[in-house]
């Protein structure tokens, strides 16, 4: 047995975001420093993960309402953008890397969701192509910076989940959710405009993903499940926020009141007619009444 700590790269650092430690936070430093802290402690939050350049002043709306004085265990549900995925993947590694500082995976938690045979294991190579989770790392590093000795990680992969298995791993999450140590990131950019327009909604362009957003805010799974049929909506953190949807549900059955609201709504660029491309970001945090 060997007791070698393996690491898992920065590998967007220098193209998706600044590899220099100093200048990432300074960047950070500056978008957290222009929104308020309204929602906080936060137990979970959305956020986008583009490169900084077009999210980083949207993503600091969401980063702003986690208490790193309560959150001792981050969970961070990416979607896979490389592999065909059915069930969720947990990492094969100790360590994530950041300009920062380095991050801990939580053994133990992963110890628990693998023991119950939902998961299956990426690779290293799968690990490092996928970036939906590699982007909440830095601002994760820099919310949680005065406790950084104090809190571990749970990195998950999700995969094309149907609306059952998005049922399932929200059941199997909601015991996790319902633990104010606890903080869950959802990874999701918000609508790929040229896909969308594509499915003849053009006239609904500027009322379009608000509307997503405030079913997500009525926190009702099956609501949102319709929507995406309806106008195939290309959120790409959707099965995340199915799992997310579910769990709160599962908690609001035993009496549990959260509310969820959207902080920032952003986009790449504007889009006014069916030529243009753009992708839209939204952040939004959970809180338990």
């Amino acid at each position: 047995m060997s007791n070698r700590v393996v690491c898992r790269e920065a590998s967007h650092a220098g193209s998706w975001y600044t590899a220099s430690g100093p200048q990432l936070n300074a960047q950070l430093e500056g978008w957290l420093s222009q929104v308020q802290s309204t929602k906080r402690p936060a137990r979970a939050i959305i956020a986008p993960h583009a490169g900084y350049t077009y999210c980083g002043s949207c993503a600091a709306h969401a980063y702003k309402q986690v208490d790193p004085s309560v959150t001792r265990r981050i969970f961070i549900l990416g979607p896979s953008h490389h592999v065909p995925l059915s069930r969720c993947a947990l990492s094969s590694v100790d360590i994530y890397r950041t300009p920062l500082y380095d991050l801990r995976i939580d053994q133990k938690i992963y110890g628990e969701l693998w023991k119950t045979g939902m998961f299956e294991r990426m690779s290293l190579q799968t690990d490092e192509d996928e970036h939906s989770i590699e982007m909440h790392l830095p601002y994760t590093a820099k919310a949680m910076e005065s406790h950084k000795d104090e809190f571990t990680i749970i990195p998950v992969l999700v995969g094309a989940l149907s609306e059952s298995k998005e049922q399932e791993f929200g059941k199997l999450f909601s015991k996790y959710l319902a633990d104010p140590s606890n903080l869950f990131v959802v990874s999701s950019d918000f609508c790929h405009w040229e896909s969308v327009l594509w499915n003849g909604f053009t006239n609904e362009l500027p009322s379009f993903p608000q509307r997503g957003m405030s079913i997500i805010e009525q926190l009702d799974p099956v609501s949102f499940s319709n929507y995406l049929k309806k106008y195939h909506n290309t959120i790409c953190g959707r099965h995340p926020i199915g799992v997310l949807l579910n769990a709160i549900t599962e908690l609001q059955k035993n009496g549990m009141n959260m509310s969820f609201s959207f902080l920032n709504y952003a986009q790449s660029s504007q889009c006014r007619s069916w030529q243009d491309s753009s992708v839209s970001y939204a952040a939004g945090a959970l809180t338990v009444h």
